[in-house]
C-alpha cells in the first residue's frame, strides 16, 4: 500500500490537472512522476478510482448538479487547496448520510489495488502473478516466507499464477475472503466475494478450498463452487460464464431475469430491478457491458418486457403492456 506522502503527492497532481486540464507540460510532468516508481502509479490509480467513485456519488445526490457545477467553476479560479476544501465541504454537507451507509470508497482508498464501479484493472505482481479486478473491487497483497497472500475485501478478481515463480521454488498462493481461504501453487481462477458467500470458478489447475469452519475441498479445472463459512458447495451447471467480464461481457445460459439484472447492477450506479411477475423469465446470450443502458434496451427484443426509467439511476423492468 502506498505511503501517506506518496498518496498526498498523487492528490496534488490530480488537483493540478483538474485546474489546468489543457496544460501539456504539466501532464508530461505528471506522467514522469507516475513512471518514476511503481508506488507512484499505484497511488495514482487509487486516487483516480476514488475520485471517480465520489463523482458518481455526488451526481446521484439531490440537487447535486448545482453543487458540482459550482465546484467546477470554482476550480478554475481557486487555489488547489481551496478547491480541495470546497470539495470536502460538498461531501460533508451534501452527502454525510450517503457515505455513512456506503463504505466502498474507504475500502478502495485503503486497498493495495482497487477499482470503482464499471472499472476493471489489470496488474502484474512482483512474483509474476497476473491479477485482474472486476468492477467495484478491492484487494490487499502480502508476501511472506514460503507463501503469497491476497485478501479480497470486496468484489471479484481473476488470478493467473501460470507465469509466477517457475520450478521447485514456487510458493503457495493463498486468497482470503470473509468465508474461507483458497490455496494453489499454480492455477487460473476467479474469486468473487458476495455478502453471504464466496464464489470460486477454476479455469485451469487446482485450488484447495478451506471454508472457515468446514472441511477442505479440492476444486479442479472446470468446476464452480459456492463457499460459505461452513461448507463448499459444488455448482454443477452454472448459469453464467464466470470469467466473461475479462472481455467486457456477461454470458448467460438460462439465467433468471432477476439474477441477470443483479449482475448488470454491479456495473452501474443506482437501482436496477424487475417486477415479480417476470422475475423467473430465462435469458441466454452474450451481452456487452460497455454501455449498460444499451444492454437494457436490447432485452425487450427477446423477452416480453419493457424498460421504465423513473430516473437515470432508478430502472424497473415490467411486463410488456
Amino acid at each position: 500500500m502506498p505511503c501517506e506522502a506518496v498518496v498526498r503527492q498523487a492528490i496534488e497532481w490530480s488537483l493540478r490537472l483538474q485546474v489546468h486540464p489543457c496544460d501539456t507540460a504539466l501532464y508530461e510532468q505528471c506522467q514522469r512522476w507516475r513512471t518514476h516508481a511503481a508506488e507512484h502509479e499505484r497511488a495514482w490509480q487509487q486516487v483516480q478510482a476514488l475520485t471517480g467513485e465520489l463523482s458518481q456519488q455526488f451526481a446521484a445526490l439531490p440537487a447535486s448538479g448545482l453543487a458540482i457545477e459550482a465546484l467546477e467553476q470554482s476550480q478554475q479560479r481557486l487555489h488547489r487547496r481551496q478547491a480541495l476544501k470546497l470539495l470536502s465541504s460538498v461531501a460533508v454537507v451534501g452527502s454525510a448520510a450517503w457515505f455513512a451507509r456506503d463504505v466502498a470508497p474507504m475500502q478502495q482508498w485503503r486497498a493495495d489495488y482497487a477499482t470503482g464501479i464499471a472499472q476493471r484493472g489489470s496488474f502484474h505482481l512482483a512474483d509474476g502473478t497476473s491479477l485482474q479486478l472486476n468492477t467495484d473491487s478491492a484487494v490487499n497483497h502480502a508476501v511472506g516466507e514460503g507463501r503469497r497472500s491476497i485478501t479480497l475485501t470486496r468484489g471479484e478478481i481473476l488470478l493467473d499464477t501460470a507465469t509466477s515463480q517457475p520450478g521447485e521454488g514456487r510458493s503457495l498462493l493463498q486468497v482470503h475472503s470473509g468465508h474461507g481461504v483458497f490455496e494453489t501453487l499454480a492455477g487460473r481462477f476467479v474469486v468473487r466475494r458476495d455478502e453471504r458467500q464466496t464464489r470460486l470458478s477454476v479455469i485451469a489447475g487446482e485450488v484447495l478450498v478451506r471454508p472457515m469452519k468446514g472441511q477442505p475441498v479440492q476444486a479442479r479445472a472446470g468446476q464452480d463452487y459456492r463457499v460459505s463459512a461452513i461448507q463448499a458447495h459444488l455448482v454443477p451447471d452454472p448459469d453464467m460464464d464466470a470469467s466473461a467480464w475479462i472481455d467486457g461481457l456477461i454470458v448467460t445460459r438460462g439465467m433468471r431475469l432477476r439474477d441477470f439484472l443483479a449482475e448488470v447492477a454491479r456495473y452501474r450506479r443506482g437501482r436496477v430491478a424487475c417486477s415479480d411477475d417476470i422475475a423467473d423469465l430465462r435469458l441466454s446470450g452474450v451481452f456487452r457491458l460497455q454501455d449498460t443502458d444499451k444492454l437494457l434496451a436490447v432485452l425487450p427484443r427477446t423477452l416480453p418486457v419493457q424498460v421504465d426509467y423513473r430516473t437515470r439511476w432508478w430502472v424497473t423492468l415490467r411486463r410488456q403492456a
